[in-house]
């Protein structure tokens, strides 16, 4: 059956290896489809009918009973009959799976695999000896020539001679695949018969695994995934380094509950700026932002009367209950936020400014405000009973981190189960089109800004809580950058309208225990943004080159 002296089978004889296996289970598979005619295909046909039924309103309530009570019956009958023929439909599919079990491999996917793998082979041996024969006859054209303009083009054919090479070998290669990847789906078609689409979890697996090989793409692997490649053998290198360095574990239960907490605040910057991102847009006043609500949270929560003053004006809030407090700082913050990013919101918007320069000029207003209602200075601590009270250690568990998994399932809620958040991907990935479609560009654009604002006063508000107070309007420099670049690391889009919430947490946590492990590791803060910048380098780069290719 097998060419001589050669693995590689035929289509003719490929279908002669598979041909006994098809008869024994076909004649098998005529039994049950026999056996499930009265029974099984019938019980599928009439529960159709009858949610048909349900949905049609061409009948009258007293005739959907009737005709509902005359399924039921007809449906009573099919199922006494699948019931009767149950055993002996499994007898048969056992018989049928023992014998695939038995020959399918050994008889014939084994050859085909075989034939494969010289088939690739050959196919390389083929491409070599076109290249080597298409390289003899370029130089003996090119020596028969003198006029540069005709040695010119011949080196233009020669170069399309080979690029024409090269795609018959790929698509020979393609072939191949192909072919082994049938004759793999075969079996699970015959199985998918038997059973009627039912498999094990190992037969799942299997055909998952299958089908992730059979569409890999190296390239386009190395695209989605090669920078995380990347960071995780930094981390493993900065997890050796450490001990021997510092005789300090890095990969410790504490150090990743640390990671955790710091970037829990941070998770609600990146989250709002994401949305901004996803409209292929930016904010750069995050950092001010933070530095603003810090202050503001604060003044509401401080530990006595204030010392200092905003505009020469002290404020004491001790008369008022502490939960009260809390709650008050967490609206002042909000508020403050949400003013500053709908005005960068509507001057976007409106005049279709680049969020670059909008966000540019809130953040020079926000730092300029701040420092100069401040002089500038840290307000100091707040109630030392608050953070017990908001984000306590329950068993040395920081629940700070609760706050930024509700944060997260509140954001994907909106972006993937919303209108809203429909429309804001619609608009990042075309607004004209958007436009033409009906949907407000000028309203979610505003929206995404004003989310963002709720989520960074959220954000400033708990990292004053983390902190125990201490706010200024110095804090948060810089912020923005690390926010930006965790959506950027994470898979959100420069171009607009691509992204998945769970890449920005992904973002997040890389750049928190980036900054973590080389802090433990004593790097210097400077060194630091070193690593930021080239991260940010290589995840932007990346993300370029797939828009790239997909136009």
């Amino acid at each position: 059956m097998v060419a001589e002296n050669t693995k590689i089978l035929t289509a003719e004889q490929e279908e002669k290896l598979r041909q006994p296996i098809d008869e024994y289970v076909g004649k098998i598979q005529e039994q049950i489809n026999a056996l499930r005619a009265d029974g099984t295909d019938k019980v599928i046909d009439i529960q159709n009918s009858i949610d048909s039924l349900k949905r049609d309103r061409i009948y009258t309530p007293q005739e959907k009973a009737a005709k509902l009570q005359e399924y039921q019956a007809e449906l009573a009958k099919a199922k006494e009959v699948e019931a009767k023929n149950k055993d002996q439909v499994s007898k048969l599919i056992g018989e049928a799976e023992a014998y695939l079990k038995a020959h399918f491999d050994t008889d014939y996917y084994q050859a085909v695999i075989a034939s494969c793998k010289e088939e690739k082979q050959q196919a390389m041996v083929n491409y070599t000896a076109a290249v080597e024969q298409l390289n003899k006859e370029h130089q003996e054209t090119v020596s028969k020539l003198s006029d540069p303009h005709e040695i010119k083009d011949e080196k233009y054919v020669h170069k399309n001679r080979l690029f024409d090479a090269k795609m018959k070998r790929s698509q020979n290669l393609q072939e191949v695949k192909d072919r082994q990847h049938a004759a793999f789906d075969h079996k699970f078609h015959l199985i998918d018969l038997l059973r009627m689409s039912k498999f094990t979890f190992g037969e799942s697996m299997s055909q998952k695994w299958e089908n992730y090989k059979y569409t890999f793409n190296r390239r386009d692997f190395l695209l989605k995934n090669g920078l995380y490649i990347a960071i995780v053998i930094i981390f493993i290198a900065l997890c050796i380094i450490t001990p021997i360095v510092k005789n300090v574990q890095l990969l410790t239960v504490n150090n990743v509950l640390n990671i955790l907490s710091q970037a829990s605040p941070r998770m609600f910057l990146a989250l709002g700026v994401a949305g901004l991102i996803l409209l292929a847009g930016t904010d750069l006043s995050i950092g001010r932002m933070v530095g603003m609500g810090m202050t503001a949270a604060t003044i509401v929560m401080h530990s006595g009367p204030n010392t200092g003053g905003v505009f020469g004006h002290l404020f004491d809030f001790t008369g008022i209950p502490v939960i009260v407090r809390v709650f008050l700082a967490l609206v002042v913050c909000i508020i403050l936020c949400t003013i500053f990013t709908t005005i960068a919101g509507f001057f976007t918007a409106k005049f279709k400014m680049h969020p670059f320069i909008s966000t540019m000029a809130t953040m020079l207003v926000i730092f300029g405000l701040v420092t100069y209602s401040t002089k500038g200075v840290s307000f100091g601590g707040i109630e030392s009973t608050i953070p017990s009270m908001v984000i306590p250690r329950i068993n040395g568990f920081p629940t700070i981190i609760l706050w930024a998994v509700a944060a997260v399932a509140v954001v994907w809620f909106i972006w993937n189960k919303t209108t809203f958040g429909k429309n804001l991907f619609a608009v990042g990935g075309n607004p004209e089109a958007a436009a033409v479609s009906g949907i407000s560009v000028f309203k979610v654009t505003v929206g995404a800004f004003i989310l963002a604002g709720v989520l960074y006063g959220f954000g400033s508000w708990l990292e004053c809580l983390r902190m125990t107070g201490s706010g200024s309007a110095a804090y948060g420099q810089g912020w923005e950058m690390d926010a930006i670049a965790a959506c950027v690391v994470g898979g959100i889009s420069f171009t607009g309208g691509i992204g998945k919430i769970s890449g920005c947490v992904v973002g997040v946590f890389i750049f928190t225990a980036l900054t973590y492990s080389l802090t433990t590791l004593g790097i210097d803060t400077n060194l630091q943004f070193v690593f930021s910048g080239v991260i940010i380098l290589v995840a932007v780069m990346l993300d370029c080159l797939k828009y790239v290719q997909k136009k």
